[in-house]
Formats: C-alpha cells, sequence, structure tokens
C-alpha cells in the first residue's frame, strides 16, 4: 500500500464539546503525557512540520484540536484513491505545573469526547520508551478498555535508545496491559508507514483492518 499525504490543515479547536463541529470522516485521537511528543509525532505522520504546534513547554494543548488530513491511497490492485481521515490531538495529562482547576477540566474533556465522540474510531495512546507505561497512561488504556475503544499502544523515541536495546524496550511497554506496543521515532521516522497503514486500516479508509500490517 502506497499512501500520500495530498494536504494536512487545522479544522477545529475547542475545549468544549459541544462547541466542536459533528463528525463527517472518521477519526483517529491521540493522546499522551504532556512531555510525551505527541505533537510531533503527529506532524511526522502527515509530514508538516508546523501543522501541531509544539512546544518546549510541556501542556501546550488545553482543548480538543482536530486536523483534516487528505491522502491518496494506492493498494496493490486497482485505481487509486482519494481519501478524508480526522486526527484528533487530545490535551496531555499528568503535568503537575498546570493549575488543578485546569487539570481536573481536561478529565471530563478528554473522557467525554473519548466516551461520546461517534466518529472516533481508535485512540493512539503515546508512551516514551525510555519511561515506559506510568500510572497515567496504564489508567487511559483501562478506560478504554472498559468503553470499548481500540487502543494502539506507540513506544515513542525510539532513536534514544541504542538498536540493540530498542526491541525489548518496546516490548516490555505493552506488557502489563497483554498489547503489541509499536516503536515510532518522530526524528528518523522509523515506524512512520507501519503506523499509517494501521490507522487508515481500523478508520476504514484502507484495506482490512483483519489482515496483518504489512
Amino acid at each position: 500500500m502506497e499512501i500520500t499525504i495530498r494536504d494536512a490543515r487545522f479544522l477545529a479547536s475547542a475545549t468544549d464539546l459541544d462547541r466542536l463541529p459533528p463528525p463527517v470522516v472518521a477519526e483517529i485521537a491521540f493522546a499522551g503525557r504532556s512531555n510525551v511528543g505527541k505533537s510531533s509525532l503527529i506532524n511526522s505522520l502527515v509530514q508538516r512540520k508546523k501543522l501541531v504546534r509544539t512546544s518546549n513547554t510541556p501542556g501546550a494543548t488545553r482543548g480538543v484540536n482536530i486536523f483534516r488530513v487528505d491522502l491518496r491511497v494506492q493498494e496493490d490492485e486497482g485505481e487509486p484513491r482519494l481519501a478524508e481521515i480526522d486526527f484528533v490531538d487530545l490535551p496531555g495529562y499528568g503535568f503537575a505545573k498546570r493549575s488543578k482547576a485546569e487539570r481536573r477540566s481536561w478529565g471530563p474533556l478528554i473522557e467525554g469526547f473519548l466516551s461520546q465522540r461517534p466518529g472516533l474510531r481508535a485512540v493512539v495512546v503515546i508512551v516514551d520508551v525510555r519511561r515506559g507505561l506510568e500510572d497515567d497512561d496504564a489508567e487511559l488504556l483501562t478506560y478504554l478498555q472498559a468503553i470499548g475503544r481500540p487502543a494502539i499502544l506507540i513506544a515513542t523515541k525510539t532513536d534514544k535508545l541504542p538498536k540493540n536495546k530498542r526491541k525489548l524496550a518496546i516490548e516490555a511497554v505493552g506488557r502489563e496491559h497483554r498489547l503489541r506496543a509499536m516503536g515510532y521515532s518522530s526524528e528518523t521516522g522509523e515506524g512512520r508507514d507501519k503506523l499509517l497503514r494501521r490507522l487508515l486500516r481500523i478508520a476504514h479508509v484502507a484495506g482490512d483492518e483483519t489482515m496483518t500490517p504489512d
């Protein structure tokens, strides 16, 4: 499968779910701790350096931000197809320096989106491969399982580890929840094609999610 990003653009932002536009295409949400590199991962996926704002200050994303991605998909056979998918950047969690009131407001916002959004197909949970699964990450995965939302576990920043330690570190990330984590590096692009294909399949944009990602 060959995937070309034709365009990626900001669509909407809100700190109140009622202010978000209704979904018209499949949505994939991205969640993770505030310092995990979530914005960089989304930028890497869509091959845009500044689509999602990155910051040296963790917790820069305070609302739900939606980005529309236009794609050209060439499967093994047939004519290429044009498709759209929305990537949703959720507020980062676990950053202690934000006010307690602000952090409390993020909980209902994230949980409301995850449980109520009809267009949501899966949630990409991003974990720093060097730190492993932390309590906030584990709680999110448990919550997703309880509400029946598919979770895709990503062990990011793999470029920060020596090559001979990456495989075991990635496997360790998902062991507690019996999930198979996927390695990713926003710096080198490692894991990008594999993750993008997985997202398009689970969103029914391309192929069949029951197929083994190639």
